[in-house]
Formats: structure tokens, sequence, C-alpha cells
């Protein structure tokens, strides 16, 4: 496990067991490269990830699907394939945002999801497929941190739960895609102090500083 979630405050009974890197490789997600996803904010108006020194990290929402849902087996089953994918998209942001910087944390210092919001896209007034198309982003977030929904569950028991999150999901948006959620993960303190201490609390960087980044990893 990570240095800084081997010193955290979880119980040993508690504590996962495995290398989430392990099942992000099983599950085939693609995790990207530095230099595609290590970016600088240069005219962004908002930023990825916000880290917070309370160990709190808060990741912007970003959309995806095939355009509005409505309650049908097969269209609620597209927009939570896509709420899985965006799900994969935000670990492979989270794991650079953690690790772009060298300050020794990854995915596994990760210590539980807090909350996800999800909003489903669907003009519909009568529509009530928000949870299931939402249940495609927070099974993946349980496949790979922990929890019975996920697909290392068996018969609903994982031997972790850190991937288990409070949620809302709301449909009643416009928009041509199918669901944006987005979701608030907790690391150790001492972990995100790190990270603001060398390279500040947002991701992507500061342009200075992906400098001064690239020049420490070369």
């Amino acid at each position: 496990m990570g240095t800084f979630y081997d010193n955290s405050i979880v119980p040993d009974h508690l504590k996962r067991k495995f290398d989430v890197y392990d099942r992000i490789k099983e599950l085939n997600i693609d995790m990207g490269s530095f230099d595609a996803d290590v970016t600088d904010l240069k005219g962004a108006g908002i930023c990825g990830i916000i880290f917070h020194e309370s160990g709190l990290v808060y990741l912007s929402g970003a959309g995806g699907g095939p355009g509005q849902m409505y309650d049908d087996p097969d269209r609620i089953k597209e927009g939570a394939e896509a709420a899985e994918e965006i799900a994969s998209s935000m670990i492979r942001r989270l794991h650079w945002g953690l690790t772009c910087g060298g300050e020794g944390g990854d995915l596994n210092d990760v210590i539980y999801m807090v909350k996800a919001l999800g909003m489903v896209v669907s003009t519909d007034v009568d529509f009530n497929g928000g949870p299931a198309v939402m249940n495609g982003f927070s099974q993946r977030w349980q496949s790979i941190f922990g929890g019975g929904a996920g697909e290392f569950a068996v018969d609903g028991e994982d031997e972790s739960y850190s991937g288990v999150h409070a949620r809302s999901a709301i449909g009643g948006f416009t928009g041509r895609f199918s669901i944006e959620p987005e979701i608030i993960v907790a690391i150790p303190p001492e972990l995100s102090k790190a990270i603001i201490q060398n390279r500040g609390w947002v991701f992507p960087l500061p342009p200075a500083v992906l400098e001064t980044v690239k020049d420490a990893r070369n």
C-alpha cells in the first residue's frame, strides 16, 4: 500500500489489503501518460482537481454519453456505461494529480470516497432512471477501491469498502450528453499538505509550476 495510507488513521480491520493498480490493470483502464495528462492552467476558467489541506480532494465534473436519457433499459445501459467511462477518466486524472509532483503519493494512498453527485440529462418529467445511470459511475469507483457493488465483490462483499460514497443522482437537465458526475475523495492530510507545499492546490498546474515539475522529473 501507499506509505501515507499505511500511516493514516484508518483502523487495520478496514484497510485495503490489495493494490488498486492491480485492479486498474485487470479492468484495462488506460492511465495515460505524464505528457498527455499533466498540463497547465493557462487560459483555463476552472481546474480539474482542488486539494484541501484537510485531505479532501474535489474533482470537477465531466460530461459524456450519447444524449438525453429516458426510461428505456437499453438507453439507461448506454448512460451507465458512459458514467463508468467518466469514472475511469477521473481515476486517471486523480492518479496524475497525486503523482506528478513526486511527493510520494499515488492512488493507493486514497483513504475513501466521500460524496458523488450525478446530473443526468433528461427533459422527460416522468424519467425515473437517474440513479440507474449514475450506478455506472459509483460501481467503477467501488471496483477500484472496494465496495459491494464493484466488479470484484462476491455476494455483495469486497475486501474493502473505501469506494463506497454518499451520493445524489438528479435528472432534469438539458445538454448534448447523458450525465455529468463529480466526486469528492479523501486522502491523508499529510499527503495533501505535501502536495500543496510543493506545487500548490490546483491541478492542472500553473504554467511556472509545470515547468518546475518537469525539470524535477528530468
